[in-house]
């Protein structure tokens, strides 16, 4: 198989939407280099892109997809409503802000970045009715077509039930961390069994994987990367990992991931002692321990 028809293979949300099985991440990717990052990975066959407000770099990003090349309904776009934003005036403005930001008509998926703002993260006050406002928003637009497709990102179980519960239009898909030494599986088969797409971001856990000398002799069994072995064990779980890279090199690599992991293997995987400290990353709220 080649790498382009990994690229080219798509899950399907609830609505329909198809959803390329692997994104390029662009987090801490600057905005005014990420649109020929953008345009580097649409060259090798990436068709689905993801960003966020709170990334600071939508503009350029949608500077890449304009300039890409090729039409734009052949690429998937994520942005992210930023976490702070819980209001249904806020988030209404937001969107559209993003949408004039990125220069596009519209946006295939739009997500609440994280159930609670950053400060919060982790604290018992889910943010249920600030959530059910900024979901209303995303409804809207979504109504209007000026989103294709909505979900959410970092939701725990409560948080997923409360839309499901109380919404008009039930999230399609949830952006969670998962990776080899740490892969939350009863969150994921929630995910699943509300007929959400799981998409796995940090499928490398923030670089921490790299070091891990098990992992390592994995990979090279297969002989593979241990960021294609990370890949890999994703996509045979049935999520969608979103590998972030500016070097094309890496992106090339991170999309040849055809072989197949045994499922002895995946046992294996699936029970390595898991990761405790993201080291200099803890200081981000999603490795610092409180998910």
């Amino acid at each position: 198989m080649s790498t382009t028809m990994i690229l080219s293979e798509t899950y399907t949300l609830p609505n329909g939407v198809e959803i390329p099985k692997i994104g390029l991440g662009t987090w801490m990717i600057e905005d005014d280099k990420v649109a020929d990052t953008v345009k580097a990975a649409v060259e090798l066959g990436y068709r689905h892109i993801d960003t966020a407000q709170a990334y600071q770099n939508e503009r350029g990003v949608g500077e890449g997809v304009r300039s890409a090349g090729i039409p734009r309904e052949e690429l998937f776009v994520t942005s992210k409503l930023d976490a702070g934003i819980k209001s249904f005036g806020e988030a209404k403005a937001a969107i559209d802000a993003s949408l004039e930001t990125m220069g596009l008509n519209y946006i295939d998926l739009m997500i609440i970045h994280s159930p609670q703002p950053w400060q919060n993260f982790g604290d018992e006050d889910r943010f249920f009715e600030g959530n059910l406002a900024a979901w209303k928003a995303l409804e809207e637009a979504y109504d209007r077509g000026r989103l294709k497709a909505i979900g959410v990102s970092n939701f725990q179980k409560e948080d997923l039930q409360n839309l499901i519960d109380n919404a008009s239009v039930k999230p399609m898909l949830n952006q969670i961390l998962a990776h080899i030494a740490n892969t939350p599986f009863d969150l994921i088969d929630f995910i699943r069994t509300n007929d959400m797409v799981a998409e796995a971001y940090s499928p490398v856990g923030h670089g921490e994987i790299l070091k891990r000398r098990d992992i390592q002799s994995m990979s090279k069994k297969y002989g593979v990367s241990v960021p294609q072995l990370a890949i890999r064990y994703l996509l045979q779980l049935g999520l969608l990992p979103l590998p972030k890279t500016a070097n094309p090199d890496h992106m090339k690599m991170n999309s040849e991931v055809a072989f197949q992991i045994t499922d002895e293997d995946m046992e294996t995987l699936k029970n390595v002692e898991k990761i405790q400290d993201y080291g200099e990353h803890s200081v981000f709220p999603v490795y610092g321990g409180k998910i």
